[in-house]
């Protein structure tokens, strides 16, 4: 935009984007007149604030230094503004200033065109714009809110913002890198992807299927998610019975993309040596899953059977401090195996660590690139979710039950998973 001020003279270029961007404002306000939202209310719509853009704009140039007349002009809306309100609310019992606070966001459209970059002030009419064409959205929204779902955002808000800058970075054991920092920020992290995923699953695929489950329970939790979903199982058609094995086969391959973002947060140089085989099992995965998917086709005539809602609260404080203190088990056992047992002890604990939840184990390794290789961390990590993928996968069979159908197609499936990721380890090594 400023190139363009070498060609035209800058007054111009500010009326006329005052003046459209007035007018997109009052076009919106316009179509909510159309919808009948309260006709005989609205301050004005179109030309009304157009006219407003354009009399903020004429008053701004007039004295630009001292803006007198500027403020002038605002007093007098704000008078006119104070008036339709007080109508408003006194014959038609109507409390909101929405409008009125978009008719004064449009009479200061002048100055900020005139002293801002461009994205500063397409980015505010953009959002006015957005706002005022989400009423609908925000209602459906808050009509779906559970009756705690603000104590959650407050817990996050409160665990990420507050809680975390105040702890120190000093070790609280000499020669073991375990600080209260260290352990709160990867609370934090992994309780953060858990949150976006519950968001996820409440507020856009709320009314999902088996397949959309998997895929938003493996930013959670894997386990977790196959366990469910193997229970959901037994109850299942024959016609369903391959829509759960696929969806934990999906879960699966969302555990390696969330794999795939802790370990970007965490330590770029591990990413970098990693992500070639996380991202590889993570499409084989999908694959899989696809194949099993496509075996056994719902007939056209049976609608797709939603979900039940069973998302829960990921913040409970019970979780957070279960996975504290699996953080700094597996601080101590790293440590101490390294110094007793050496990188073969290490890989030893790789795979023992698969039968609880991996994530404590690898975002510790992932905190302490400074005393372990590369190489190691890497080959750690691709073994310690080896070992999970296997247990799930016996988790699956026990949950669905000895006579289920489902049975070879997880053995099947699973096989094939965990086949491909020890042929990448081999490769690794090799």
């Amino acid at each position: 935009m400023e190139q363009l001020y070498s060609y035209v003279p800058r007054e111009l270029v500010t009326f006329v984007l005052v003046t459209l961007f007035s007018l997109l404002i009052g076009l919106s306000q316009r179509r909510i007149s159309l919808k009948r939202e309260g006709e005989t209310t609205l301050f004005g719509t179109d030309r009304t604030f157009t006219f407003i853009g354009i009399l903020g704009y004429l008053l701004y140039i007039l004295d630009p230094t001292d803006m007198r007349l500027f403020m002038g002009g605002g007093a007098v809306l704000g008078l006119l503004l104070g008036l339709n309100y007080y109508v408003k609310q006194s014959q038609f019992h109507v409390f909101g200033v929405t409008t009125i606070i978009i008719a004064l966001i449009t009479y200061c459209m002048a100055p900020i065109v005139a002293t801002q970059p461009s994205w500063f002030y397409v980015m505010v009419v953009v959002t006015v714009l957005l706002l005022t064409e989400l009423k609908h959205t925000f209602t459906e929204f808050a009509q779906r809110m559970k009756n705690d779902e603000m104590i959650t955002l407050a817990k996050f808000l409160a665990i990420s913002g507050i809680i975390l800058p105040m702890l120190p970075h000093k070790n609280l054991i000499p020669d073991i890198n375990l600080t209260p920092y260290s352990i709160w920020l990867a609370t934090v992290v992994v309780s953060g992807i858990s949150y976006l995923s519950y968001l996820l699953k409440r507020y856009v695929f709320h009314e999902s299927g088996t397949l959309v489950s998997g895929i938003i329970g493996g930013l959670y939790s894997s386990t977790a998610t196959i366990s469910v979903l193997a229970r959901k199982s037994r109850k299942a058609s024959e016609l369903e019975a391959t829509d759960y094995v696929a969806a934990m086969l999906l879960a699966v391959s969302m555990m390696f993309l969330r794999f795939m973002i802790l370990i970007l947060i965490f330590s770029r140089e591990i990413f970098l040596s990693i992500y070639p085989y996380l991202l590889t099992m993570a499409v084989v995965a999908a694959i899989v899953a696809w194949f099993i998917h496509s075996r056994q086709k719902r007939p056209e005539d049976q609608p797709a059977e939603t979900e039940e809602d069973d998302s829960s609260n990921p913040l409970e404080f019970k979780v957070a401090l279960i996975f504290a203190v699996l953080f700094v088990i597996f601080t101590f056992l790293t440590h101490y195996t390294l110094v007793y047992a050496g990188t073969g002890g290490l890989n030893l604990l790789s795979f023992v660590s698969g039968f609880s939840d991996i994530t404590p184990f690898i975002l510790n390794l992932l905190q302490n690139t400074g005393s372990v290789a590369a190489l190691i961390i890497t080959a750690c990590s691709m073994q310690a979710i080896i070992s999970n993928i296997m247990v799930n996968m016996f988790y699956a069979l026990f949950f669905a039950g000895k006579g289920s159908k489902l049975r070879p197609w997880i053995l099947g499936g699973f096989g094939v998973v965990i086949t491909c990721n020890l042929v990448l380890l081999l490769f690794f090594y090799i």
